[in-house]
């Protein structure tokens, strides 16, 4: 059974940066395969913004590029993809200057219908557009704007760039979007708890021992060098993905799907961790810096030789992070992400605690904890692993097994790509999965700390070989609590 598409009303969707990399690989196929899926009204339009000097009908060729380059060939139809470039125009506007707002302004009309107004562009530009919208009329009331990451580097820096937005919007109107939480996994978490009588009775620290959060990435650098060696691990991924995460399997249970009873929970969960300063961040932290290895089935380089010189900065990450509340308290949630690692996988682990006493001998086997793996890609699903007898005779021999649901398995529909759920729930004005002012700022106070600290003491990251699972140190983390990673197939 497949559900319902229900058409959104028509909108307009400016994209600034619209010749980018995001727009390219991930706005312009998305709106695409809403199209086709009939979820468009008419007359949506689509208008793409940026400094290239483009005519229309040379943004309309990127954009056919960018969509047969990136949707699978057996969504791309002539017969749509010519009405989708039918709705998409062109303007080249400097948000630094202004240059080109009028124009803007006249492509879009003054019609009072929603208007998706999507930042593609550097953070250090959000504030100079948003203050064009409004000086030129464009930021009505039915406007809405989407940032993406990140929110500044540091508190400081966070509340001042909510300050510019929110100059011209008003917090319902700013989406800031994680695309990590458009994920069908993602999703299927609060499901998963709060639809089953099976897991939250048991969701609490007298039943689990203890959670693991990875996000492995095989890629090195790419295209982002400039920005990532002033990020890092920390910033670039812990701040924003990881701790969202966090906040959706140790939140408590909203008193409904509304966005703001959900993001309350999520910021009471951010309230709680523990800080980690001073001396205690070398305990409970790992850096990371990858060396040249193999990855992905070929030799690469090591960050520094991709960078062109040495660095500092971590490219992983793994920290012991612990939740103070009733629900949590000694349960640690160890966290890791990093770049150059053995295998692309993100992953959410519930380790349930061990059964007190086993009533089977020696020769039935180790007895395992049961596990919840929840697996946010590359193929999104959920597996429960639980000890059963092993089949035939000869005795008892225990076999830990998973009850394993793939998504596209069992009901062999395609998922919509995250930014694809992202971009409509902006449409419809939905923020639960969106960031409010007041989460990022939370998850800023916790990560400064942690960062300050790793400045004072003055040690670099540790190296580890690329196409690994990170430095010794990561492992040293878990084990030394008598726990082990587990590590994504």
């Amino acid at each position: 059974m497949t559900s319902q598409i229900i058409p959104v009303e028509p909108f307009d969707f400016i994209a600034f940066g619209a010749t980018g990399d995001l727009a390219e690989r991930k706005l312009l196929p998305a709106l695409y395969q809403r199209q086709i899926a009939g979820q468009f009204s008419e007359p949506t339009r689509v208008v793409g913004a940026s400094r290239s000097r483009l005519s229309e009908a040379e943004y309309r060729e990127f954009a056919r590029k960018a969509i047969v380059d990136h949707v699978p060939e057996k969504y791309i139809v002539e017969e749509e993809l010519d009405r989708f470039l039918a709705r998409l125009s062109y303007v080249a506007v400097d948000a630094v200057s202004g240059e080109g707002f009028d124009d803007l302004k006249n492509a879009i009309g003054d019609s009072e219908r929603i208007r998706v107004f999507y930042m593609a562009v550097a953070p250090s530009l959000f504030g100079a557009i948003c203050l064009k919208l409004k000086e030129h009329g464009l930021a009505s009331p039915q406007a809405r704007i989407v940032v993406e990451k990140p929110i500044g580097r540091d508190l400081a820096s966070a509340r001042a760039l909510n300050d510019q937005i929110g100059q011209v919007f008003a917090e319902h109107q700013i989406f800031r979007i994680d695309h990590y939480l458009g994920k069908e996994t993602v999703q299927n978490l609060m499901a998963l708890r709060f639809a089953n009588a099976l897991y939250e009775p048991l969701w609490n620290s007298a039943h689990i021992d203890h959670v693991q959060i990875s996000v492995a990435e095989t890629v090195g650098l790419e295209d982002r060098v400039s920005y990532y060696d002033k990020a890092g691990a920390l910033r670039d991924m812990v701040q924003n993905h990881i701790l969202q995460l966090l906040c959706l399997v140790a939140m408590e249970a909203p008193a409904s799907m509304d966005a703001d009873a959900v993001r309350d929970e999520k910021l009471k969960v951010l309230r709680s961790l523990r800080r980690i300063n001073g001396g205690e961040a070398s305990k409970v932290t790992v850096r990371g810096q990858y060396r040249a290895g193999a990855s992905s089935g070929g030799a690469v380089r090591g960050y520094a030789d991709e960078l062109g010189g040495p660095s500092g900065t971590e490219t992983f990450v793994a920290i012991k992070a612990e939740i103070a509340n009733w629900r949590w308290a000694g349960v640690p949630f160890y966290l890791r992400t990093g770049k150059r690692l053995a295998t692309r996988a993100s992953e959410i682990v519930i380790e349930f605690k061990h059964i007190p006493h086993s009533i089977f001998g020696e020769q039935a086997g180790m007895v395992y904890a049961n596990q919840l793996v929840i697996r946010l890609q590359p193929d999104e699903g959920v597996r429960q692993w639980i000890m059963i007898k092993d089949p035939g005779p000869g005795g008892m021999r225990l076999r830990h097994v998973p009850l394993d649901m793939s998504f596209a398995q069992s009901f062999g529909v395609r998922n919509p790509d995250a930014y694809e759920r992202l971009v409509m729930d902006v449409v419809r004005g939905n923020q639960t999965l969106f960031m409010r002012r007041d989460e990022v700022e939370a998850a800023w106070r916790w990560i400064d700390p942690i960062h300050a600290s790793w400045e004072d003491s003055g040690q670099e990251p540790h190296g580890y070989t690329a196409g690994t699972w990170g430095p010794s140190g990561s492992i040293a983390l878990i084990e030394r609590d008598g726990r082990t990673w587990h590590d994504p197939q």
